[in-house]
């Protein structure tokens, strides 16, 4: 059946970011949507972002295109050009190649609920914009930008 029962898709609690890069997403709750009806070429989860929680470290992706949706709560959306606020209604999308990175923090007191929207390419390649971090979707490793394991 196409309807997904969203209370049997796993709640992800945190992200996979190695420490210390990790904390400032420890409390996000991910459901996997996209993965619960069977999708491949494109991802769909449902976000929960408690207040003073990030979405992601800021990144952009080589390949990956990124849509963003908010249901519930405010967000800031933080960018290379400045801090824009998200509220229930608006929506923002992250072109891929653009250089432009990009997080979301709950800055607010109540928790931010969103849809995250990205596309599913092998090649593409995550750079983190503020730390010294990326990640390959080929192995799913972070690495430095140099390319050295990050040692935990």
């Amino acid at each position: 059946m196409p309807k997904i029962d969203l209370a049997a898709v796993p709640e992800i609690k945190g992200s996979g970011y190695p420490p210390p890069f990790d904390a400032p997403c420890a409390d996000r709750i991910r459901q996997r949507l996209g993965d619960a009806g069977g999708l491949s070429d494109f991802g769909v989860n449902l976000m929960r972002l408690p207040p003073g929680g990030w979405s992601s470290q800021r990144h952009w992706h080589s390949h990956e295109d990124e849509f963003v949706y908010v249901l519930e709560g405010e967000l800031m959306l933080i960018e290379d050009e400045g801090e824009t606020i998200l509220r229930a209604g608006d929506c923002a999308a992250f072109r891929k190649g653009s250089g432009n990175g990009h997080h979301m923090m709950n800055r607010s007191a109540k928790i931010a609920m969103y849809l995250e929207v990205g596309s599913r390419v092998f090649d593409d390649l995550t750079t983190c914009s503020d730390v010294d971090m990326m990640s390959a979707n080929v192995d799913g490793r972070f690495v430095r930008k140099d390319g050295t394991p990050i040692s935990i």
